[in-house]
């Protein structure tokens, strides 16, 4: 399943913080290229893509934490009925969903 698409509306940053990222050469190159034909700072768009990551990713680990805990209730479908009921698609004797 991919992450809704969405418009991120950011708040401008009135404080930062600074810290360090180590990054491969090719990769520096390739932000410093892009930094310079958008006319935004090194920072700027590597905040940003932070940002952008973590919205993806939080994402992601909310939904998953959301499954497990409707497991750990007792929710949740045997593999092999799930197996059945794909097999049974597009057959003269489709199963209903389990």
């Amino acid at each position: 399943m991919q992450a809704p698409v969405a418009k991120i509306k950011r708040a401008k940053r009135e404080t930062s913080e600074t810290f360090t990222v180590r990054v491969g050469p090719e990769i520096k190159k390739r932000l410093a290229s892009l930094a310079a034909s958008t006319g935004r700072s090194r920072s700027f768009l590597t905040a940003e893509a932070i940002a952008e990551y973590l919205d993806a990713n939080e994402w992601q680990v909310a939904g998953i934490r959301k499954a497990l805990g409707s497991l750990d209730r007792g929710g949740g479908v045997e593999h092999e009925d799930v197996r059945h009921w794909i097999e049974s698609w597009e057959t003269s004797d489709e199963t209903r969903r389990p």
